[in-house]
């Protein structure tokens, strides 16, 4: 491997790995700005919900980087922070069906995304297959 190669991680940015940037920018502007303002002026009435919101919206940033970074060492750690927001909105999601009392307002993954269009449960799965794509497609070109 010669110095340029190391310096310059491979971009996770072409073809599909455009359009999860531009959906976690999104999702980035959509949650935090909506959890900072729920935060500043109502944080008694949910707590729970709006600090469930400001952490999607740091999931979705970090995500945002690590795609924008490029490099393998980036697409290991997307990976593992697409894998945690499923999770975490498969967990949020089922919770808030389960007991939506505990849930006075809602959050960025109350009822699996549904206020969202269900995108924040589609985007990690989206993303969890293009970056395992783009690794094996990678690793069949090296």
């Amino acid at each position: 491997m010669t110095a340029v190669s190391q310096e310059r991680p491979r971009s996770l940015v072409s073809g599909p790995g455009m359009l999860l940037v531009w959906f976690y920018g999104v999702m980035v502007v959509g949650a935090l700005s909506r959890s900072v303002y729920e935060i500043a002026t109502k944080f008694d009435r949910a707590p729970l919900a709006y600090a469930l919101s400001a952490l999607a919206g740091l999931v979705y940033a970090f995500i945002t980087y690590s795609l924008v970074r490029g490099g393998e060492r980036a697409r290991r750690a997307a990976l593992v922070c697409c894998a945690a927001e499923l999770a975490g909105v498969l967990v949020v999601g089922t919770w808030t069906l389960l007991d939506p009392s505990a849930f006075p307002d809602s959050t960025v993954w109350s009822d699996y995304g549904m206020g969202y269009v269900f995108i924040p449960v589609l985007l990690p799965l989206s993303a969890l297959h293009w970056l395992r794509r783009s690794a094996a497609a990678d690793a069949g070109q090296g």
